[in-house]
């Protein structure tokens, strides 16, 4: 068992991997090795979630996670197939994690009257400046 949150843990017997071949360059040892790793885990299956941390969830993940409830990640950074399980494995429970967070509310704010006079104040200027480099119409004096 992994633990996300207080009351959210994943059983490592319903995440699935599987090993593919890495691509990119690599001498004929790439083409022998599977040591890229897709981990698969179905979150509406293994988890007892909230509508609010499915849609975080979906936000954060974006495309890794398909219609199904399948959350795919794919790791390649390293040559070594267990340290890609492990790298595949740290980025799921990141995701997780990020996804049991409740976002911040925010509280209005209003700005300050010094601020707001400053602004006008900035803008009259800036007005003036504008009005300055007009051409001067002769026949209106």
């Amino acid at each position: 068992m992994i633990k996300i949150s207080n009351n959210i843990y994943i059983n490592t017997t319903d995440i699935k991997e599987t090993f593919i071949r890495s691509s990119g360059p690599g001498g004929q040892h790439v083409n022998k090795v599977s040591t890229t790793v897709q981990l698969r885990f179905n979150v509406l299956k293994s988890l007892n979630i909230s509508n609010n941390f499915l849609q975080r969830l979906k936000n954060i993940a974006g495309s890794r996670l398909n219609e199904n409830g399948d959350l795919i990640i794919v790791s390649s950074r390293h040559k070594s197939q267990a340290l890609n399980r492990k790298d595949a494995l740290e980025k799921l429970v990141y995701l997780l994690k990020e996804a049991s967070k409740k976002p911040k509310e925010r509280k209005p704010t209003y700005p300050s009257k010094s601020s707001n006079e400053k602004r006008l104040k900035n803008k009259r200027f800036i007005s003036l400046k504008k009005k300055d480099r007009k051409k001067i119409d002769p026949s209106r004096d």
